[in-house]
Formats: structure tokens, C-alpha cells, sequence
């Protein structure tokens, strides 16, 4: 009896101290100092639609690694601050996320201008930097470790428009003149720039080609002037208030091209579409990813309902097709990075990040020069056959935002000339 005591006794002693070290073991990988990611984020201003969306798809992965058991046994933390869509906010909260709040990495926040105002400051820290939708950012820096998530490929200016000018030159009979007006801004005068070089390759004169003020907040002298000259097609490389200024412009002046687009944001934002309705008709556009057979990537569409499930409460976009699948996946090549080198230092990573070829939501990824990606994906897509202005009139975007360009991708035929789609 005694005996059984004693070893009754010694059993629960052992299993204590396995139950302690347990416990121990778990509170001291939980209490680890997490991996810290800054960024800055626009979430209020005139790019917060993309901002919000975006911030909502980084939490989603934040959450998924971290179910995972986190990054290199600890977990990951994102740290983010608003820069209320002002270049003029983003160096100072920078020097703050390295100097105050001591973040691991940085990424960028969303939008070319946001990007390059966060360029000096990752330079000169020497730290690595991953871009959430930034066009030709490193042209003039060329720095080696900046890699950029936006399917522009290896020339990143002429990509927004390459499928307006790849759709329009088939045309019969083919277009011959065009007209280019852009915000005087960083992505307006670089998309621009590429539209013009496309414009020059597909053969087409050039009869106006402008800038505007940033401020510019009626546009119809603007279309007056264009519609004067009469060209074939119209490009616009515009900021989303822009957009919907031009947009309606347009349909005020009766100003009817052939074909009218291009890099146009704001388009893909659901805030967006809904305002402008079927005013879209017709409109031939850029787009990055939208939710179509040729583009279910391995975890896009899980992503999506996860997506959708919080935008809501987080007053995102309901839809969700453009920027969530881009910011999950510049989260997913960074964390992937870290789980093959099992590093945090700057230099590693950006060594790995320029010669693997990453598996994410919007499929493969490998960096090429200057950080731009090895291959453009860029798709062109056109308005078509909306009737409200309801959510619900852009939730299938097999009947209302077809894919005309490339045609890997392509999910329907373009409508032309625009007063047919129109």
C-alpha cells in the first residue's frame, strides 16, 4: 500500500514538473519580442479606399502567420500609422517606426507618391524595401534593395497602357490619332510618359498631350480642348477624384472617341464604380486582378472571403478585388524570405528576394531589375453592361468588367467603337 503510495506520489510530481516546464516553455514563445513590420498607410484622404482595402488583406496575413506559429518562433506585429494620403507625412513617420518604435523591416504604404517620399529614408538606413503598387519609383534610385509588388514588369511606365494600345491597334479601321492628359503628379506623369512611348510603337500621332494641377477640380475645359482636336483615342493617367472628375466630364461635354482610358485609379475601387454607375460603359481601363477563372492563384479566392468577412467593420471596400491580393502577397514574399533565410537582416533578404521565385495569392513573383518584376501581368479591362449603381451591379465582373488584354487572361471581346459600349 505503501509502495503504491510512494509511487502514486512520485507519478504526480513528474507529471507536475512536465505540466510546469509545459507552461514555461509555452508563456516564453508567447512572451518573445515580436517581429516588428512598419509601414505607413494612407487611410484617410483621397487614397484611402486602396489604403483601407489594402491595410485590411496585410492584417489577414499578419493573423494567418501568426496561426502559424509566427516567423522564426516569434510572433508577427505590424505597425502602422496614417499618412492621410500627404507625401509630406510619410518621411517623418518613418524616422519614427525605426527610431522610436524600433520596427525589424519596413514596406511601403500604397501609391507611387507615397513610395517615393519613403524612398530617401530607406536608402539611407540601408534597409530593405518591399512597394505595394509604386510605378518606376526606382528608376532614378536604383536601388538594390527595393522590390516592387505591381505586375508592371520590367518597364513599368508603359504597362498601364500597353493593353489599351495592344487592343486599339487591332481595330479596323486602326485608330490614328490620340490625345494623353495627365495629373501633374508621380504616377500621372510616369503612366503618361509610358503612354506615350506605347502611342509612338503602335503608331498613332500624338495631337495633345498635357498636364494638369494636381487641384484641378473641373475637367470639362479640359475635354473641350481635347474634343477640338478630335482624336481617335483619349488616354487619361489620373488619381481616383480625378478620375471621377473626368469621367463625368466626359458624358457633360458629349465628347464621343473611338476609345477612351487607360490608367485611370480610382476605377477599381468599389467607392468608385458604385458613384459613377453606368457612366463606366465603355470605358477600356487598366486592372491588376479581378476575381476570374484565369486568375484563381493558389489562396486568392480564401483570401477574398476572408476579406470580405471583415471589410465591413473595418469601413473597407465590400468587393475587395484590387489591392487586397497585392498587399497579402508583399507580406507573403517578405515572410517567406524570413522563413528560408532565417534572417532578419537586410542584406539577406534583399539576396534572396532578387533570386527566388516566390508562390503567392497572385501567382508567381520573381524580381528583376531595379526590383521590378521579370515579367509584365498588367491586364487591360473594359466597363460593360452596368445598370445601377449597386454594389451588387459590379459583384460579377464577368458581365460588367470584362478582360480584354492579354489573352492569357481575357474574358470577353472589347466593345468598340465606345458609342456602341457607351
Amino acid at each position: 500500500m505503501l509502495h503504491k503510495l510512494k509511487s502514486r506520489a512520485l507519478a504526480l510530481i513528474a507529471g507536475t514538473a512536465v505540466a510546469a516546464t509545459m507552461a514555461v516553455t509555452g508563456a516564453s514563445a508567447q512572451d518573445k519580442e515580436p517581429i516588428k513590420i512598419g509601414f505607413a498607410m494612407s487611410l484617410t484622404g483621397p487614397l484611402a479606399a486602396n489604403g483601407k482595402m489594402s491595410l485590411v488583406a496585410m492584417q489577414v496575413w499578419e493573423d494567418d502567420i501568426n496561426a502559424k506559429g509566427g516567423l522564426l518562433g516569434r510572433p508577427v506585429k505590424l505597425v502602422y500609422y496614417d499618412d492621410q494620403s500627404s507625401p509630406a507625412q510619410v518621411p517623418s513617420i518613418y524616422t519614427k517606426l525605426l527610431d522610436i518604435d524600433k520596427v525589424d523591416l519596413i514596406v511601403s504604404g500604397y501609391a507611387s507618391t507615397q513610395i517615393a517620399a519613403a524612398m530617401p529614408i530607406a536608402i539611407q538606413r540601408k534597409k530593405l524595401f518591399v512597394s505595394l503598387f509604386g510605378t518606376g519609383v526606382n528608376d532614378t534610385f536604383h536601388y538594390p534593395k527595393y522590390f516592387s509588388m505591381i505586375p508592371n514588369g520590367p518597364t513599368p511606365k508603359p504597362a498601364f497602357t500597353r493593353g489599351f494600345f495592344k487592343v486599339a491597334e487591332q481595330q479596323k479601321p486602326k485608330p490614328q490619332t490620340i490625345a494623353i492628359a495627365m495629373a501633374d503628379a508621380e504616377f500621372g506623369r510616369n503612366a503618361c510618359e509610358g503612354a506615350a512611348e506605347n502611342a509612338k510603337d503602335s503608331g498613332f500621332k500624338i495631337v495633345y498631350n498635357k498636364a494638369y494641377p494636381p487641384s484641378t477640380a473641373d475637367f470639362s475645359p479640359i475635354v473641350r480642348a481635347v474634343q477640338a482636336l478630335n482624336p481617335d483615342l483619349f488616354v487619361v493617367c489620373s488619381y481616383p477624384l480625378d478620375t471621377v472628375g473626368m469621367v463625368n466630364a466626359m458624358h457633360e461635354v458629349g465628347f464621343t472617341p473611338k476609345m477612351w482610358g487607360g490608367a485611370m485609379v480610382g476605377l477599381q475601387a468599389t467607392v468608385f464604380k458604385t458613384k459613377l454607375g453606368p457612366l463606366l460603359n465603355g470605358v477600356v481601363n487598366f486592372e491588376t486582378w479581378l476575381p476570374v477563372k484565369s486568375m484563381e492563384f493558389p489562396g486568392s479566392m480564401d483570401l477574398l472571403k476572408k476579406y470580405q468577412a471583415r471589410a465591413q467593420a473595418a469601413g473597407a471596400d465590400p468587393l475587395g478585388y484590387y489591392m487586397p491580393v497585392w498587399a497579402y502577397a508583399y507580406l507573403q514574399v517578405l515572410g517567406d524570405s524570413i522563413a528560408a533565410t532565417k534572417s532578419l537582416n537586410d542584406d539577406t533578404l534583399a539576396d534572396y528576394l532578387h533570386k527566388t521565385t516566390f508562390k503567392t495569392v497572385v501567382g508567381d513573383v520573381k524580381f528583376g531589375k531595379d526590383g521590378e518584376w521579370t515579367e509584365e501581368r498588367t491586364l487591360a479591362a473594359q466597363f460593360q453592361n452596368i445598370k445601377g449603381n449597386t454594389v451588387d451591379d459590379f459583384r460579377d465582373p464577368t458581365k460588367t468588367e470584362v478582360i480584354i488584354y492579354p489573352p492569357q487572361f481575357k474574358s470577353g471581346d472589347v466593345l468598340y467603337p465606345y458609342e456602341k459600349a457607351k
